[in-house]
């Protein structure tokens, strides 16, 4: 049985598309995370921190609000919560997802996508490779809604990719 997004789910996405503008507004990548427990209160947030020249490629949005709930929650509280992105996880930041506990991943917008807004931009090699097929290889299930508000998630984006 598929998942659905509730009304918080779709609240807690709109927040993380506002994180992700202000990731952009101050010079880096436009992607946000943010993790809520099960009561959706917000226990970590990140903004993409991997932008060239100073940035480190690993520091994606939702590895880093991984990181960050990890260090201050248990593997069972982190087992109920929810990662909220505005783009599919790839599959760096899907093996911290699992690696952490994380439960359940909501997205607004596909990795398939995202593809198609940055093209083959150098800052964004994208993977084909969907989070669904990484945590289905996991011993343990991640439930994962999405995509959900691409339109919403892409305007963000717009004319960020482009090259000079």
């Amino acid at each position: 049985m598929l998942e659905h997004a509730s009304e918080r789910d779709m609240a807690q996405l709109r927040e993380v598309i506002a994180l992700s503008e202000k990731s952009k507004r101050d010079g880096r990548h436009p992607f946000a995370a943010l993790i809520a427990d099960e009561d959706g209160h917000v226990v970590a947030s990140a903004g993409n921190n991997s932008m060239p020249p100073l940035g480190d490629p690993t520091q994606h949005a939702e590895l880093r609000a991984a990181a960050q709930a990890a260090k201050d929650l248990t593997p069972e509280q982190l087992l109920k919560c929810t990662l909220y992105t505005n783009a599919e996880p790839c599959c760096m930041c899907s093996g911290a997802i699992y690696w952490c506990n994380i439960g359940r991943v909501v997205y607004a917008m596909s990795e398939r996508r995202l593809l198609e807004i940055t093209g083959d931009h150098p800052e964004n090699p994208t993977f084909s490779l969907p989070c669904r097929e990484v945590f289905a290889r996991g011993q343990r299930k991640v439930s994962v809604v999405g995509p959900l508000i691409e339109d919403e998630a892409a305007v963000v984006h717009d004319g960020f990719w482009k090259r000079e």
